[in-house]
């Protein structure tokens, strides 16, 4: 029998959305207030989830607590409260764009499971705008 389990999780974060090299008014016209030079911040907020099999023995796809303490040291505790741009490695050379931020957290998570599981990682920027990713 096959479930998915899921964590929320949520941190705050700055960043800027913009390409080196472009004018500002370029940046402005694709971007728009994203493009801020001097940044905007979010309160994002994540569902992870995890779909396999349900072990026979425990009863769980994943121990939550686990899950939990994972998700706290690869995703909570390296972005919140952080300018993406200046402070996380990776989002020194990739814009961090909602997209951007969810495969990097899929990426975060990933080698943390066994492998026959499956992980879906959902980040909302804003309560109406949110991005799924599954590694594909």
């Amino acid at each position: 029998m096959k479930a998915t389990v899921s964590r929320k999780a949520h941190f705050n974060a700055a960043h800027r959305l913009f390409k080196e090299g472009w004018s500002d008014e370029k940046n402005l016209q694709v971007f728009g207030k994203c493009s801020n030079p001097n940044y905007h911040g979010h309160n994002y907020e994540l569902v992870v989830s995890v779909t396999g099999e349900i072990d026979q023995e425990t009863g769980f796809v994943v121990d939550l607590k686990i899950l939990k303490d994972i998700i706290k040291q690869e995703v909570e505790e390296p972005l919140d409260h952080k300018n993406l741009n200046i402070e996380v490695d990776a989002f020194k050379t990739l814009n961090p764009t909602t997209e951007n931020i969810a495969v990097y957290i899929y990426e975060k998570l990933k080698p943390h499971l066994k492998p026959e599981l499956d992980l879906e990682v959902t980040l909302f920027e804003t309560p109406r705008n949110f991005v799924t990713y599954s590694g594909e």
